[in-house]
């Protein structure tokens, strides 16, 4: 977990941490001053629309989602003596939006989108106030990242004397293999990752031991503008139910087309 990272909402402190490069937040933490506690998180998994919401965005962000366990839940939910807990919707189901950690950092987590679900479940106005402030906390870290950045174009003014060429075939990516464009990756930034990097995090990860971080951390500023735009292309392209593989070939296609328009540009290098 990465130090510092909670939000401030009314009374209650509320842990967020960073796991598969995806930001989650306390459950637990958000019912520390509701009357019946963390014991909320069990009645809201259990109600029949929460279970409904949780599988519509599983569907959409899960590749691996089971969807048959997920019909035999929805049945089972109709029933009055039905109980759920998120760690029988985790294990029964293949879920990725939701974590049950144990130690220091412990209890329950859920990606964003299900958190502020959640929120809403537990008060309205609590969702308001825990929005706002996890705006605030990415606001604060996107500000640093700019601070970062312009630290490091600073230094490449004095140090740019890289040619043309050299940055070519340093940064625009490779064609991927048909290999590689039928393999199912386990989330959608895995994707995105191999469609600019030519590589998955974990990949990456055993291949620079040595280095902290991920391997966004050391993107080139080119880099991070073509994968923003690729989050933003991919969105539609779920959108428009096309397959993963077949979106796959498309985002490398962009990001070669974008990569080799950013290094062309007199722009950037002004920016350098």
């Amino acid at each position: 977990m990465a130090k510092g990272r909670i939000l401030q909402v009314n009374e209650s402190t509320i842990a967020v941490i960073h796991q598969n490069e995806t930001d989650y937040i306390s459950l637990t933490d958000m019912t520390a001053t509701f009357k019946e506690g963390s014991g909320l998180i069990g009645k809201w998994i259990t109600n029949k629309n929460t279970l409904e919401y949780l599988g519509v965005w599983e569907k959409i962000n899960n590749p691996d989602f089971n969807y048959p366990e997920f019909g035999v839940i929805g049945q089972e939910s109709g029933i009055n003596r039905f109980i759920m807990s998120v760690g029988q919707w985790i294990d029964r189901t293949k879920a990725v939006g939701m974590l049950v950690k144990a130690g220091r950092y412990g209890g329950t987590y859920a990606h964003k989108d299900i958190a502020f679900h959640f929120a809403m479940w537990l008060s309205p106005e609590f969702q308001i106030y825990l929005i706002n402030e996890f705006q605030r906390l990415k606001d604060e870290e996107n500000n640093r990242l700019k601070l970062e950045w312009s630290f490091q174009r600073t230094l490449a003014k004095v140090n740019y004397q890289i040619h043309t060429d050299s940055i070519k075939a340093n940064l625009i990516p490779n064609e991927i293999t048909k290999q590689q464009a039928n393999f199912v990756y386990a989330n959608e930034a895995d994707l995105l990752n191999v469609a600019l990097f030519g590589i998955a995090a974990k990949e990456w990860r055993d291949k620079n031991s040595d280095k902290s971080g991920n391997i966004r951390d050391y993107a080139t500023l080119e880099q991070l503008i073509v994968l923003s735009n690729l989050e933003s292309i991919n969105a539609l392209l779920i959108g428009q139910s096309s397959p993963q593989n077949e979106r796959l070939i498309q985002l490398n296609k962009v990001a070669i087309v974008q990569m080799k328009s950013l290094t062309d540009s007199n722009a950037m290098k002004k920016l350098k």
